[in-house]
């Protein structure tokens, strides 16, 4: 990691001192052709000073474009990485086609005078390009859709998760994604990534173990078809909690956690937060054994004996001995919950009856 934070210091460096070097040599130029006009051609000396002149203001002018031009050029990579490469060719495809199209738009100005041409074809070129790129964008998966090719996670329908490493090493988050209940893109900040490299390489067995697991969970969402992970590369970081959260909001993207301090401090920002516990919470099952419940009884079960009944949330209770109760509302203890694939099912029983359910 060091050796490609050096190397990235360097290539922004050299685009730096390439600018500044455009600018010297263009103003040393101007300063040559300025000093020309001005002396005469036996004062050559101070045409010397002309050019140095414009030196000078070429490397002061260069090194204020160069970080300007180095501040772009970086909130356009990283605005580039956070985009899905599927809506990046998208961009590009609506961008040539609406060259193409602003190519022939111009033809119809070319009668026009020679002073008014290049103006209003640049206008034109500006502005039906930009349009066609965000239109390219915004429309991604219709373009695959024409050629055939469908983009991964474009089921999704666009949303954005960044996920943390508690998540991963919990691991549920794979059956999130495996059911559906999470697609789209999933950005992986790096310093996620070397956690769990340092976490898997624990001299701790039981921390070495999570760590490989996270990895492992890391890998099983790679292959998913319903999301796309994108890495987010971003040098010199520390506090890579306080990254993640910025990088939700940054990319209007939700966290995934299971760390309950992240979670509040990302809600204290109006980051959305998708945490784990509390959605398994809210799924955990509503009654265990030996809750009591109230129930009304509608119909007859298919063993001897068994009676029906319903909760208001639609989950069958079937209790036990209890088919004379037809048509009242009884006081039942729950023997047994069953989850299937169409629901859950109780299993109890009247007060006062201990007689083995079967189930």
């Amino acid at each position: 990691m060091k050796d490609d934070a050096g190397g990235t210091v360097k290539l922004r460096g050299r685009l730096v001192e390439g600018v500044r070097l455009v600018f010297i040599a263009v103003l040393a130029t101007a300063g040559y052709s300025v000093g020309r006009a001005a002396t005469s051609a036996d004062q050559s000396s101070k045409v010397l000073w002309y050019v140095f002149l414009g030196a000078a203001c070429g490397y002061v002018l260069g090194g204020i474009v160069g970080r300007l031009t180095l501040e772009a050029v970086g909130g356009l990579e990283r605005e580039l990485r956070r985009k899905p490469a599927a809506e990046i060719a998208g961009a590009v495809v609506g961008l040539v086609v609406a060259l193409v199209i602003a190519a022939l738009l111009s033809l119809a100005l070319v009668p026009l005078p020679i002073a008014y041409v290049w103006p209003a074809v640049l206008f034109v070129f500006i502005v039906i390009g930009s349009l066609g790129m965000r239109l390219g964008a915004a429309k991604h998966e219709d373009i695959f859709g024409l050629i055939g090719v469908k983009p991964r996670a474009s089921a999704g329908g666009g949303d954005a998760h960044v996920i943390d490493t508690s998540a991963l090493i919990d691991g549920r988050v794979a059956d999130l994604i495996s059911t559906g209940f999470v697609t789209g893109t999933v950005l992986l900040h790096e310093g996620v990534l070397r956690e769990l490299q340092a976490i898997s390489d624990s001299s701790d067995p039981g921390r070495r173990a999570r760590g490989r697991r996270g990895l492992d969970v890391l890998v099983e969402l790679q292959k998913s078809p319903t999301v796309q992970i994108t890495l987010v590369e971003e040098a010199g970081v520390l506090d890579v909690d306080a990254a993640l959260v910025r990088l939700a909001r940054e990319s209007g993207a939700s966290l995934i956690t299971v760390d309950r301090n992240l979670a509040l401090v990302a809600e204290a920002l109006r980051v959305p937060v998708a945490q784990i516990n509390a959605l398994a919470s809210k799924f955990r099952m509503p009654f265990t054994s030996g809750d009591e419940l109230v129930v009304r009884l509608v119909k007859e079960g298919r063993e001897h004996g068994q009676a029906i009944g319903y909760l208001d949330d639609g989950t069958m209770v079937v209790v036990e001995d209890a088919v004379e109760k037809i048509g009242q509302e009884v006081d039942a203890r729950v023997r047994n919950v069953i989850q299937t694939a169409t629901g859950r099912m109780i299993f109890a029983s009247l007060p006062g009856i201990s007689e083995t359910v079967r189930v």
